[in-house]
This record gives structure tokens, sequence and C-alpha cells, in this order.
């Protein structure tokens, strides 16, 4: 690496240390508001201003006050990298243009003929990167493998094995898995592990503390909180990663603009409370659809009728606002259920203020491989909630009014 690059993960290294040693110990809306947020020395201005400059002056070549050009670092980006680096326990946070921009840049990390493990049931999105671009363009083997199953992990490792990719709870099927576990297994055999916490929030799960490497967002959703702002983040406490990753990120440049992570600084202020009252809403919402005729099954990770209910209350501190359900029928009646929604909106994207609903074998899920969904369980009646935060008793009516709409056949 050049001189320049040296000085700039020595700087960051550094600010985060500092970011983290004053906000140590404090609580976590303490440090969602506080971390990474010190009143701005010239003005005291106590909000962190939003800086558009795309280049910063130098005192001599070379040197500078640790910002340079607004690709490598920015001091609203720093701002929130750090916020979010101490919410999740972590020593370095870095931001990045998307979920799926973050995602794409851990992969970076890997060399051709490298082989990832991932949990079957992942995200659309990262199942169309993985086999769709990461595979054919960089020759990297992926296997989609169901990690709650105990020794399915060992019995898929090969010699070019190097990383481990996990949901949990997992999209849509909100299946939960022991990072504990997966994480020994991991350090057994020198293989990094990759954790999504996107369902879950920092507010709920902390990865890192499980013995995860690498924890990755999707800021869109529940740390943003308001259908605003598209971005991602990792997390990671290794100095090694951190640096290759703060490598990539100004490499490849897939980076957030200042007025969204001014945005996304201000919504996880607030995450906190909000995951408490989503958990409260999901959870009224998932034991109204568990009694109901209409309803085939429901998944929640708080409801002890969930596979994994037990692994999900010893690592969640809540057991979050995403509901899956299963109507009797199938697309039809999915479909019927669907288009009768008044509060909750049929759109895709998950985790803000506002309710959403959506068909993920159409919507969210349709670039995973039809045969791969059947074997998931992704069916035409699996309809997957992001409960938000209105009132409980207007939503429980929408639902209502939503199945009630629903026809089933008279073979159901």
């Amino acid at each position: 690496r050049s001189l320049a690059e040296r000085k700039m993960a020595s700087t960051s290294q550094a600010d985060s240390k500092k970011a983290s040693a004053q906000t140590s110990g404090k609580g976590f809306a303490t440090r969602a508001i506080h971390a990474g947020q010190d009143p701005e020395p010239t003005t005291g201005a106590v909000s962190t201003p939003i800086s558009l400059a795309t280049t910063f002056a130098q005192r001599s070549p070379g040197e500078h006050t640790g910002f340079e050009y607004s690709r490598t670092g920015n001091p609203t980006r720093k701002a929130f990298e750090e916020c979010l680096a101490s919410v999740e326990n972590a020593k370095f946070g870095l931001c990045f243009a998307s979920g799926s921009a973050a995602s794409a840049t851990i992969i970076h990390m890997l060399n051709s003929g490298d082989h990832v493990i991932s949990i079957d049931d992942v995200y659309g999105g990262t199942n169309r990167y993985f086999n769709r671009v990461a595979n054919p363009a960089s020759n990297l083997k992926f296997s989609f493998v169901d990690l709650t199953k105990q020794g399915a992990l060992a019995a898929n490792v090969t010699a070019r094995t190097k990383m481990v990719w996990l949901e949990t709870p997992t999209n849509p099927t909100l299946k939960v898995t022991d990072i504990q576990l997966i994480a020994k297994e991991c350090k057994k055999r020198s293989l990094i592990l990759v954790v999504d916490n996107t369902f879950s929030s920092p507010a709920i799960q902390n990865p890192l503390d499980l013995g995860a490497d690498i924890v990755v967002h999707s800021i869109t959703k529940y740390i943003n909180g308001h259908s605003d702002v598209v971005m991602g983040a990792v997390c990671t406490n290794c100095p090694k990663i951190y640096e290759k990753l703060k490598f990539l990120q100004n490499a490849i440049g897939a980076v957030p603009s200042p007025f969204d992570c001014y945005m996304a600084m201000r919504g996880l202020k607030t995450l906190e409370l909000r995951m408490k009252q989503h958990t409260k809403n999901a959870t009224e919402v998932a034991r109204f659809l568990e009694a109901h005729p209409k309803v085939d099954k429901v998944v929640y990770p708080g409801l002890e009728s969930h596979p994994q209910y037990d692994v999900a209350k010893k690592q969640m501190a809540m057991a979050g606002g995403m509901v899956t359900f299963f109507l009797k029928g199938g697309i039809k009646e999915s479909r019927q259920f669907l288009e009768a929604l008044k509060i909750f909106a049929l759109a895709e994207s998950l985790g803000a203020v506002e309710s959403l609903a959506e068909h993920p074998a159409i919507m969210t899920h349709a670039a995973v491989p039809p045969d791969q969904r059947r074997k998931l369980g992704i069916s035409d009646s699996l309809v997957r909630l992001s409960v938000g935060m209105e009132s409980i008793k207007d939503l429980i009516e929408d639902l209502k009014q939503a199945l009630a709409a629903v026809k089933l056949s008279s073979k159901l």
C-alpha cells in the first residue's frame, strides 16, 4: 500500500479508538446518541454537520487532517461509522452505498477458487450476487447449507473454504442459527464468519460478542428506519480485516453520500426505542395470526412454536419486528389478502416505522431459482410482514379485514 493509504488506515484506527474510549461502558441509547458525535468545534453545534466537501486542504503534501478526498473519508460518514461501530460493540465500522455494496466488498476479500458456505435461506439479492456475479466473474464457489442443523457446517467444509456467511434470523423464513456455535466451528478451521444482522439490528443482537468476525447491515432497514435512505455497513474487531475492507472501500468506491450518513445517524438515535415497539406490535400480530383459521402456520422468533425458539431467546434481546406466515391456499389467496390491505403497504424492503407486507416468491426472492425456493419453503402461500409502529389495534383490524377478503376453496 502507498504511504497515503497507510496513513489513512492508521488515522482511522486511532480515531476509532478515541471515539470508543469516550463512550465505553455506556448504555446502548447513550452510545447511539453520542458516539462519534462530539459538538462541532468551531460553532459548538450539537448536531453533526453535513460535510459536502469533496476535497480537503493539506498543510503540506501528504500532511492532512485525516481527510483528503471524500471517497476516501468524509467527516459526516466518519461520525456515523464510529457511532455504528460503538452500538455493534465493534472497534471499526465502514459504510457503503447499499447493503449489496457492503456484501460485495466483503466478497472481494477472497481469491479466485475460494469457497464460501452460506446459509441456505439467504436474502434474494445476496443469493443473486453469489450465484450470478461472484461465481462466474471471480470463480468463487458457494454452497447453500441449512446451518441450523447440527454438523452441517463441518460436512460442507473443503480445502478451499475461506468464509461462512450467516443470516439470523433469515430472510424470509426466519430461521435462527446459533451464532456462538457456528463461530466456534469457524475458529477451529480458521474461517471468517460473516453475520448479516439486518433483521435483528444492533439493539437486539451483537454477533461480534458471540464470536463473529464481520457484521454486515443493510442500513436501509431498521437502523435508518424511515424508508428514505439506501445504505450498507460493515463492522469488525479485527484490525487486519478492517484495513483490507478500508482499502477496498476506497478502491471500489461504493460509498454513501454525507447526507445519507446524516439521515441514518439520526435514525440510529431512536433505534432502541423503535425496536421495542416493533417487537411489541409484532408479537401481538403473530399471536393474532396464529389463532386465525385462514392461516396455516406462523413463524416468529418470539413464539414458542418457532423451531429455534430457545436459540433466539439465548442470543436475541427481543424477537424483532418481522413476521412470516403461510396462508391456507396458494397464489390466488395470497393476492386476495395482499390486495385488500389498507394500512400495511404492499412493498419490498422492511424495518421502517410504517408496516409493510410482501410476497417473497414474486417480489424480494424472485431471483432465487424456483427449485431452491421450493426446497426452502418459500411457497406461493408465504407472506412476509414488516410490522411497523402504528397503533396495534389498527394493524390487527387491517389484517382482519384483509383475511376476510380471502376466499378459501371448499377443498381446503
